[in-house]
């Protein structure tokens, strides 16, 4: 039946459920109503409900025809925002009841749980977290309804002032005037909140467990009061709990600053914040990657250029950069002239509008496109220094940058041999679960509609051309164009932002870049700009996370320890350590007159893939006893067997060679 067929009077309203069909309820029908008259299970089940797309309370009237869609907590995403969003309220319930004075701020839910700030003069301890977790859960149990009111707003102000909500009371008078002022009662504890909730605090369940305290200041300002921010973690069973806390324990034992440490690949300190200090074990990591890299980029036909890292403001004005990015850009006073006119540099945070100027440099034809330009360009960023995180986050990096330009008919095919390029370099560094998500138009961005229309439409196209299923983003693109982002899963469940493709028709109009058509007239080409891994420095510590740093062969940054048994071999362990030093392969010594088991323990903890043991017989027979990381047996070769095999092992995943450093 369609909605012209319903017959509907000023008393109901028509109601169009997710598979079509339209029924008619009287006007005030609440969303638990039709749960219920769908099926008993279906109303058992209901945790909120769905209007015209928005998420409302089940027991919300329902005073005009819409669409309606039951929420259960097999639609995740909305279930567990409920969830999380209600035991913050039952968090702060329980504070105030066990420590009488405190004010409550702000309670959002997050990522992966929820916050609180209070406002509270005494510290909350470990011990304090442990009894309001204890009350949380006797308050689920307590089985209490939300309900909503609606309240005037100079009544609330004063209200909340009165009782000492001063956070509260300041929250309500910076709404604007025309918001409707909405308390949500749990029994007698109430809250100021826009909601949804769910029908009550049972549906909330028990997978929740309090993380940690933290300081904020109120609003986020410096200049304002610090709180206490109390985390906590919620899910919709024990289970999903579990895997959770289960995550957060190997993600601590993968931290990619504590193995760093213990592997000697890096470090960081105040005296260059946001910068990486590589050590000669990390360095030869990060040049394997690299290497591994370029030779793809050379099988695939691009090109390798290197530009400045300082450039006159005017550049990055022509641009936009200086607009649009200004504020996360490093920049440098050169000069002030006589009137007063200061002249800065800017050092680059992105390389592109440096490979247009390259484009740039003599007349380009159509015969000329696709061109493909790769660098791996040094950037610097300015990060907020709270963001800076190890080498996730910095200020100094460097990008598998690369930007094609071509014609808008080649896109398609461009398109397709990047996709094909990144999704191959992504199951060689052993990733294999990826998320391909397209990210539209900001608010704040170059161009026209109907270029960000095209240009929105054309990645779409690629994408479907290319069999990748993807999840639009409004909001998320650069501000010259639509970008496709693929998000990689690691070892423990974690999803990780990596490479990017995007199309651009502004960069090229604003920096007058152009080739030579077969009609003889000049043509703006379309440039699209593409990383792999994005910044070297956050893919290695992602890499170094997803492998808890026992990195395949070909990669570790150091491949085989030859370690002795006795002083007696020390020669002949020599002989073996620059015998596969000339096979290229990546080799420390170990001839300390320690015990073999010291020294299997310490590199073992530092993550060497191969150890060969050698001893007097070893060295009387010219072989070697190889181990392999995480295994006690031991594999007995002749030296040139071995050599032979470990070569083969540690050679880079078909169609590169990390040996081969230049184009």
């Amino acid at each position: 039946m369609s909605s012209a067929d319903v017959p509907v009077s000023s008393a109901q309203v028509a109601i169009t459920l997710p598979d079509g069909s339209v029924r008619t309820y009287a006007q005030g029908t609440t969303g638990a109503d039709v749960a219920a008259s769908i099926a008993k299970s279906l109303a058992k089940a209901a945790l909120a409900v769905k209007i015209d797309g928005e998420v409302k309370d089940l027991a919300l009237p329902i005073k005009q025809d819409a669409r309606l869609e039951i929420v259960t907590d097999k639609n995740a995403d909305v279930a567990l925002d409920l969830i999380r969003h209600d035991a913050a309220h039952i968090m702060a319930e329980a504070v105030q009841e066990l420590y009488p004075g405190t004010q409550v701020t702000i309670g959002p839910a997050i990522a992966t749980g929820f916050y609180y700030d209070f406002a509270r003069d005494t510290p909350f301890t470990p011990d304090d977290l442990v009894k309001i977790e204890k009350r949380m859960h006797e308050i689920v149990d307590e089985n209490r309804p939300f309900t909503r009111e609606e309240w005037d707003r100079t009544e609330a102000i004063e209200h909340f002032k009165s009782i000492g909500e001063k956070y509260k009371a300041q929250i309500i008078e910076d709404l604007p005037a025309s918001e409707t002022i909405t308390i949500y009662r749990q029994g007698k504890w109430y809250d100021l909140c826009r909601g949804p909730h769910l029908p009550s605090t049972a549906r909330v369940g028990h997978a929740f467990k309090l993380m940690k305290v933290a300081g904020a200041y109120w609003r986020g300002d410096a200049k304002n009061a610090m709180l206490q921010r109390i985390y906590g973690t919620a899910w919709r069973t024990e289970k999903e709990l579990a895997d959770h806390l289960h995550q957060i324990e190997e993600a601590e034992k993968r931290d990619h600053r504590k193995l760093g440490r213990e592997m000697d690949l890096f470090h960081v300190q105040e005296e260059a914040v946001g910068s990486v200090f590589w050590h000669p074990k990390g360095w030869a990591l990060y040049q394997a990657l690299e290497n591994y890299i370029r030779a793809k980029l050379k099988v695939a036909g691009y090109v390798e250029v290197r530009t400045p890292q300082l450039y006159d403001s005017s550049l990055f004005k022509a641009s936009g950069h200086w607009d649009m990015y200004g504020d996360n850009m490093f920049k440098i006073r050169e000069s002030v002239a006589e009137d007063g006119t200061e002249k800065f540099l800017g050092v680059k945070p992105m390389n592109c509008p440096a490979h247009v100027q390259i484009f740039r440099q003599g007349l380009k034809s159509y015969r000329d496109l696709p061109l493909r330009m790769a660098e791996f360009g040094n950037c610097h960023r300015n990060e907020p220094s709270g963001a800076l995180h190890g080498i996730l986050r910095v200020r100094n990096f460097t990008q598998d940058d690369a930007h094609i330009f071509c014609t808008e008919d080649q896109v398609g095919d461009e398109a397709k041999e990047y996709f094909a390029l990144q999704l191959g370099v992504y199951k060689d560094l052993g990733f294999d679960k990826i998320a391909v998500k397209l990210a539209l138009r900001p608010d704040v961005r170059l161009g026209t509609d109907d270029t960000w229309d095209k240009a929105e439409e054309s990645l779409r196209v690629a994408l479907r051309a290319n069999d990748l299923e993807f999840e639009e983003l409004p909001g998320e693109g650069a501000f010259y164009g639509p970008k496709v982002e693929f998000h990689l899963t690691d070892a423990i469940g974690r999803s990780w932002q990596c490479g990017t493709l995007q199309l651009d028709f502004q960069l090229p109009e604003r920096l007058d870049a152009s080739y030579i058509g077969q009609d003889g007239a000049k043509h703006r080409p379309v440039m699209l700009h593409r990383a792999i891994l994005g910044s070297l420095e956050r893919f290695i510590g992602m890499m170094i996370e997803h492998y808890a740093g026992k990195f395949p062969l070909w990669l570790a940054p150091t491949q085989i320890t030859v370690a002795t048994i006795v002083s007696d071999a020390d020669a002949y362990a020599e002989k073996v350590a620059k015998a596969l030093k000339k096979a290229g392969l990546r080799v420390e010594l170990d001839t300390r007159n320690e015990k073999i088991n010291l020294k299997v323990r310490e590199h073992s903890l530092a993550k060497v893939p191969v150890m060969l043991v050698v001893g007097a017989r070893e060295a009387e027979q010219n072989t070697v006893a190889m181990r392999r990381l995480g295994s006690n047996a031991q594999e007995f070769l002749a030296l040139d067997d071995a050599i032979a095999k470990l070569s083969a092992e540690a050679r880079p995943p078909a169609g590169s060679d990390s040996t081969d450093s230049a184009f």
